[in-house]
């Protein structure tokens, strides 16, 4: 995932509000979102090439999600999979708490992540470029840098998240996917310097990212509801202007 935004916490309804864009190579090949052959209990899709996965929730109501932390000058070219951190919390038995103890002194041995994890009962995040922090209610950004770094896309994002939150039912649904297909590119002197080229910065700061090689490959809501009712959303694009594969899942919290 290259941005997640979600609200933990703050809504009548919902435990936990997230909506999400994954930004990839368009020629990585992977999976729609559904449920696993090998272990049922995980929704989620799949890397192909490193079989790991970027975002999934289980029908114990664990969920996980990743973005990389864009730090060029650091890569490690034989760094281990950081799609398989997700993986193995949601195929595992440890609660978030115990999985993240047993993840961190290994975390240095990959390339720049942020691990969102969560369970029925506690929410944190965790960057190998920053620290581990479990989360109270409030609204929150993530993308390729730490937790609410006010990059103009995270900013904006948030602002757009708090408003979609007035909104209930389908009418969410439709506000919260909206959200992630906005296409503003903000002014120059507004982007990070992240270590890429001007001409890429430009191409990674909008929500919606498109260009003729890489670009938002997928955008997923997941809603987690207080009447233990799980939602996962998912429209697929693939370098398409509009998406080819539009998924929907819901049940109960096991």
């Amino acid at each position: 995932m290259c941005l997640i935004l979600f609200a933990y916490n703050t809504h009548p309804s919902y435990r936990l509000i997230l909506a999400a864009n994954r930004d990839e190579f368009y020629d990585r090949p992977s999976t729609p979102a559904d449920f696993w052959g090998k272990h049922p209990q995980v929704l989620a899709g799949i890397d192909l090439k490193e079989k790991g996965t970027w975002l999934g929730v289980t029908r114990e109501g664990k969920f996980a999600a990743i973005t990389n932390y864009r730090d060029p000058a650091s890569w490690k070219d034989q760094a281990p999979s950081r799609g398989k951190l997700v993986r193995r919390y949601l195929t595992g038995s440890s609660d978030a708490e115990k999985y993240l103890k047993k993840t961190v002194p290994q975390a240095q041995n990959y390339n720049g992540f942020n691990l969102l994890l969560g369970d029925a009962s506690e929410l944190f995040v965790y960057s190998n470029r920053g620290e581990l922090q479990k989360l109270s209610a409030g609204i929150y950004g993530l993308s390729n840098h730490l937790l609410d770094t006010p990059w103009p896309k995270v900013k904006r994002g948030k602002k757009l998240l708090e408003a979609a939150l007035m909104q209930k039912g389908e009418a969410l649904e439709e506000s919260l996917f909206a959200l992630l297909m906005d296409r503003h590119v903000p002014q120059d002197s507004q982007l990070p310097d992240t270590g890429v080229n001007l001409e890429w910065e430009r191409i990674l700061s909008p929500m919606f990212i498109t260009s003729p090689v890489y670009g938002t490959r997928s955008s997923t809501i997941l809603l987690i509801g207080k009447n233990r009712r799980i939602k996962l959303m998912e429209k697929v694009y693939n370098g398409k202007p509009e998406p080819w594969v539009t998924s929907r899942f819901t049940f109960l919290q096991e």
